[in-house]
């Protein structure tokens, strides 16, 4: 009865904790500048919608550049902002404000008249962008994308982790690859426009697949059969597809750095598995740990573990489908 009661406690602990995790993808926002004429530049910044909300966070510039009237539009899960800037922006910086109390990366490219681009990624903890440093590659960006799509994005965190407890560790790099796979087709497909999809359907589908997971993990655990288990290859494979789908919604409104997708895409999935890889030997670690200190608590670790990622993509599933009947 005591185990029972840890596990339910701990179950609702990490229910309350669902509440206030960003469960979402880690969205990147994009905001482009393209001279027009000498001096005048046309500004699109796209920012992505999460739970109903656009970030309200409006480019600054310096105070020699004059920002035109904003005409806002939506594209889906995207909110599109676009303006006249009339400067050179060849010195000063471009800053976010508010950027940092987020989780939002931006992807800026200016684009010269000359044909001269400079781009950079501007990540929440220094959000500005300088001018007059140095530029770096806005398709490198996306390897750095990819790996904190995993380790930052709840979702995807806990099918990592559940796949940890489904597969043998002979499996799981196999089984891994296979989801990186699955993902990258569909993150391909829609990037270049070939997949629409639209974003909440597909984050109900998200979540259901970790309830999924969750209980197929229960089942081998209390030594039922498990079609996960004996085919965990095709379920991996299956469920990647819909994760794919997830970011490939968000991404493709947002767009890929011209002339370099291939390059983005690719880094962005290697980003993807160095991220599952760095989870699944973090996992593995501490499991090890556990089970030399204690076989027994190893047991009821990893059905705490079990356990509490379904309760919390449960959580998830409820809150997603609750807008279409609240």
């Amino acid at each position: 009865m005591r185990v029972t009661l840890k596990l339910f406690l701990a179950v609702i602990v990490l229910w309350i904790c669902a509440a206030t995790a960003s469960a979402h993808e880690v969205r990147p926002a994009f905001l482009s500048l393209t001279e027009t004429t000498p001096g005048e530049f046309n500004m699109v910044w796209k920012q992505p919608v999460l739970e109903g909300k656009r970030l309200k966070i409006t480019p600054t510039f310096d105070a020699a550049c004059t920002v035109g009237h904003s005409a806002l539009s939506r594209q889906g899960g995207t909110v599109i902002e676009q303006r006249g800037v009339f400067c050179a922006l060849t010195q000063g910086a471009i800053t976010l404000p508010g950027l940092e109390r987020t989780l939002t990366d931006v992807f800026a490219q200016i684009t010269y008249l000359s044909g001269e681009t400079r781009s950079a990624l501007i990540k929440p903890e220094s959000p500005s962008f300088n001018l007059g440093g140095k530029t770096t590659s806005a398709a490198g960006q996306y390897l750095r994308i990819g790996v904190e799509h995993i380790l930052m994005g709840w979702d995807h965190l806990l099918f990592v982790i559940g796949l940890v407890l489904l597969v043998s560790r002979r499996q799981i790099l196999g089984v891994a690859t296979a989801f990186t796979l699955a993902h990258s087709i569909t993150l391909a497909l829609a990037a270049f426009g070939l997949l629409t999809l639209p974003t909440r359907p597909v984050e109900i589908l998200i979540a259901a697949s970790i309830v999924l997971l969750g209980v197929e993990v229960i089942r081998k655990q209390r030594g039922r059969a498990s079609l996960a288990a004996k085919r965990p290859y095709l379920i991996s494979f299956f469920i990647g597809l819909i994760h794919g789908a997830g970011f490939a919604s968000a991404l493709s409104e947002i767009g890929l750095p011209k002339g370099t997708e291939l390059l983005a895409l690719l880094l962005f999935n290697i980003g993807v598995e160095l991220g599952q890889f760095a989870v699944i030997i973090a996992a593995f670690i501490i499991l090890a740990l556990i089970a030399k200190a204690n076989k027994n608590l190893l047991k009821k670790s990893e059905t705490f573990l079990a356990y509490g990622l379904s309760s919390v993509a449960m959580f998830w599933v409820i809150q997603r489908m609750s807008e279409y009947w609240v």
